[in-house]
C-alpha cells in the first residue's frame, strides 16, 4: 500500500464559531469557513479547482454539492461525501486524494452542518438502520454500556469510574473556555459532574457534548508547491478510515472495549507516518470525544495509555496541556461543538495551527509543536477517521 506521506500540504484552513447560529444558514457557514481558509492561504476563490463539500443532515435528493457550489460560486467539479461523524475527515481525505493523484494543484474541502435547525435534540429516537439488528438506543445509552463495562472490567467502583471520566470533562471545558470560537466556554469543576443530571448512567449532562451549528475549511496542494504561498505549511503525513461491518456490539466476543475501527484507522495512519509510538511521538491530539468515555477508550486503542491503564494517566494529569499529550486542546467536542461534518476539519484546523505556533489564544498554544493527530468516529456500522499533520518534510 502506498503512503500519502508528504504528498498535499495544507495551505490555509478556516473555521467559523460554533454554537447556535440562528442567525446564519448552512451557505451563510460555508462562504465564513472557505474565505477565512482563502484569506489564510493568500488565493481567490478562482484559485480553486476542485472542492469536496461534506453534510450529514442537508437534503441528499436534488441537492448534493449546492449548499457549497451556490453561495461560494463555484464553477468547478464538487463532490459531496457523507460518512457519519467522519464526514469532515471524509472531505479532507478525498481533496487528498485529488492532489496526490496529480489531477488538481489547488483544491477545497469543506464542511457544514446546521444541526440546530433540525430540532433534533441529540438523544435519537426510533429503530436503527438495520431494524433486524438493532432496536435503537439513545447515542449516550449506548456509549454509557462501554463505560459500565469498563469499570466492571478493571476494578473500578462506580465512584472511582465516574471520577475519572469526569476530570476529562473538567479538562476539555478548561481548554474551550480559552477558544473564542467555541460552543461552550464555561470552566466547570468535578463537584459539578458528579452532580449534574444524569443522561444515561453513568453519563451525565457534562459528560456529553452538545449539538451545534458550524462549519469548517481547508486549501491543500501538493506539497512541493506548498512554500510558494506561505512559509509555514502543514504536511499530510498519514490518513488512516476503517469501517466496523454490520454493529460490534451484536457479534460474539464483542467487549465493548476493543473497537477495530479505531484500533485499524489509527495503525493505517500511524504506518503511513512512519510512528511507532504515538504517546511519546505525538505532540497533540483532537479526538472524538461524543463522551468523556468515548475520549478514555480512545487513549487506549490508539495506544496512548496502557490497557486499563488510561485512569492513571488522567490522574497524572497527561492529558492536560501542560502534560505529555495535551489532548482535545480546544475543548474538543464537549465543548468546541459537534456540528457533524464540520467536526474532522475543526479538529484539523485546531492541530494546523498549533503547529504553528498560531493557537487563538496564548494561554493555549503549546510549545514545539512538529506532529499532530485528529479523528473522528461514527456512526453505526462504527467509522474511524485518522489525520496525521506534520510540521516538516522529511
Amino acid at each position: 500500500m502506498e503512503s500519502i506521506r508528504d504528498k498535499v500540504a495544507i495551505i490555509g484552513m478556516g473555521c467559523t464559531k460554533f454554537g447556535e447560529r440562528w442567525d446564519s444558514g448552512l451557505e451563510d457557514l460555508a462562504i465564513e469557513a472557505a474565505y477565512e481558509a482563502y484569506e489564510d492561504a493568500g488565493i481567490t476563490p478562482k484559485d480553486i479547482q476542485a472542492c469536496w463539500f461534506g453534510t450529514v443532515t442537508a437534503p441528499m435528493i436534488g441537492i448534493g454539492a449546492t449548499h457549497a457550489a451556490n453561495p461560494l460560486k463555484l464553477r468547478i467539479p464538487m463532490t459531496r461525501v457523507e460518512n457519519w461523524c467522519a464526514t469532515g475527515h471524509e472531505t479532507l481525505r478525498n481533496a487528498c486524494f485529488g492532489i496526490a493523484s496529480g489531477m488538481y494543484d489547488i483544491v477545497l474541502a469543506l464542511g457544514v452542518e446546521k444541526l440546530k435547525d433540525t430540532g433534533f435534540p441529540g438523544l435519537g429516537t426510533g429503530r436503527g438502520m438495520g431494524p433486524v439488528l438493532e432496536a435503537r438506543r439513545t447515542s449516550p445509552g449506548t456509549f454509557s454500556l462501554i463505560a459500565t463495562r469498563y469499570f466492571y472490567t478493571y476494578g473500578l467502583s462506580p465512584e472511582e469510574g465516574k471520577a475519572a471520566i469526569g476530570k476529562i470533562a473538567v479538562k476539555n471545558h478548561y481548554n474551550g473556555s480559552m477558544s473564542p470560537k467555541a460552543h461552550f466556554r464555561n470552566k466547570i469543576t468535578l463537584e459539578q459532574v458528579l452532580n449534574a443530571p444524569i443522561i444515561a448512567w453513568p453519563l451525565g449532562l457534562f459528560d456529553c457534548c452538545g449539538n451545534s451549528d458550524g462549519a469548517a475549511a481547508a486549501i491543500l496542494v501538493p506539497a512541493k508547491q506548498a512554500k510558494k504561498f506561505r512559509a509555514d505549511p502543514v504536511y499530510i503525513k498519514g490518513l488512516g478510515q476503517s469501517f466496523d461491518p454490520l454493529l460490534p456490539h451484536t457479534r460474539p466476543q464483542f467487549d465493548w472495549l476493543t473497537w477495530d475501527s479505531l484500533r485499524n484507522s489509527s495503525r493505517q495512519a500511524y504506518e503511513q507516518a512512519g510512528i511507532k509510538n504515538p504517546r511519546d511521538e505525538l505532540d497533540i491530539a483532537e479526538v472524538h470525544d461524543c463522551f468523556t468515555i468515548t475520549e478514555l477508550i480512545i487513549y487506549e486503542n490508539f495506544g496512548f495509555s496502557a490497557q486499563g491503564k488510561a485512569k492513571e494517566d488522567i490522574d497524572a494529569g497527561f492529558f492536560e496541556l501542560s502534560g505529555g499529550l495535551p489532548v482535545n486542546t480546544d475543548g474538543g467536542l464537549k465543548c468546541f461543538g459537534h456540528p457533524v461534518a464540520a467536526s474532522g476539519l475543526r479538529m484539523t484546523y485546531e492541530v494546523y495551527k498549533q503547529i504553528q505556533g498560531k493557537a487563538q489564544t496564548p494561554e493555549r498554544q503549546l510549545k514545539d509543536v512538529k506532529l499532530g493527530l485528529s479523528h473522528t468516529f461514527g456512526g453505526p456500522p462504527q467509522v474511524s477517521a485518522v489525520a496525521i499533520l506534520g510540521k516538516d518534510l522529511g
